[in-house]
């Protein structure tokens, strides 16, 4: 697929995610947080462009997947969003978007992208690690800087990946079991390829001569997501117990879809979650990269 159209729909989805209200405990057009607004969201959606086509068009020239640089194109998105926005707004979306938008260059069909995916992640290296700090560091996220293994707040650490040879998978792995986003680029993204995708895809058929048909896809997206797998944000903050108990009362939400007084019960649940600070946050990154995933789809059905 053309790296310009490949950028296009990373935008949209960027956009569409931060966009679906009540997106229950995050951001969204009719909620801010006290230190991030929805506008930054849509800010940050906007400027990855340039560098989600970069990635993408470096993908298409090379003969060597080594020579991908997800590790610098990540970084370099973190950065430009950076410029722009106060706050850590999507680096979880960056990490997710950048490997998808490369695989879907090099693959001649939509099926091709997920193999893609594993095998550009699979060639990463060791600078695409320090690459991967840089932006965790300027992003100042949390989830893998608090394990004494390769600690990205250490100012050794990248002295310490270059000794021991250690790639950008190899670091990921090491994150998988409490970050759902590490474990989703060292599996072969199975939550958005096998439950996100065809999910978003779904609703959007089933509400497709509704006018508001794009939003309520986002937000049954991101209660189908929540509701299967625990939030690792919710889980690194305020323990595993408390992120399958938000997950359960995503499923009963969920279930609740087509009842007259769904929308109440949406909104209800929107506010129990942000009156308790417990923020989906991977879900949301999950979220963007399911429809950035259908978007591709269609554009591969299209040709």
């Amino acid at each position: 697929m053309d790296a310009k159209e490949i950028a296009k729909r990373v935008q949209i989805a960027s956009a569409l995610e931060v966009s679906g209200y009540p997106k229950p405990g995050n951001v969204h057009r009719t909620r801010n947080f006290d230190d991030m607004a929805f506008e930054d969201f849509i800010i940050s959606g906007v400027v990855i462009g340039n560098t989600v086509e970069e990635a993408a068009l470096q993908a298409k020239s090379i003969d060597d997947l080594k020579d991908a640089e997800l590790g610098r194109f990540i970084s370099e998105a973190v950065s430009e969003t950076d410029k722009w926005i106060a706050n850590n707004t999507n680096l979880g979306i960056v990490m997710m978007s950048v490997p998808i938008a490369a695989a879907a260059a090099i693959s001649d069909s939509f099926e091709e992208i997920r193999a893609n995916v594993e095998a550009l992640m699979d060639a990463t290296t060791v600078e695409d690690a320090c690459n991967l700090y840089d932006a965790i560091g300027l992003a100042a996220a949390g989830g893998m800087g608090d394990q004494d293994e390769y600690d990205v707040t250490n100012e050794s650490a990248k002295d310490e990946l270059r000794a021991n040879n250690q790639t950008m998978y190899d670091v990921l792995k090491i994150s998988a079991p409490w970050d759902r986003l590490a474990s989703e680029l060292t599996s072969g993204m199975p939550v958005v390829f096998e439950i996100g995708c065809p999910a978003f895809r779904k609703f959007k058929e089933e509400y497709g001569n509704d006018v508001d048909c794009i939003n309520k896809a986002t937000v049954l997206l991101f209660l189908t997501l929540l509701s299967k797998v625990p939030d690792t944000l919710i889980s690194r903050k305020y323990g595993d117990e408390v992120a399958e108990e938000v997950s359960k009362k995503a499923e009963a939400v969920l279930k609740a879809k087509n009842s007259e007084n769904f929308d109440k019960i949406l909104a209800d649940f929107d506010d129990e979650l942000y009156q308790s600070k417990y923020n989906p946050g991977t879900t949301a990154d999950l979220t963007e990269a399911s429809i950035f995933l259908s978007y591709l789809y269609e554009g591969f059905a299209e040709d």
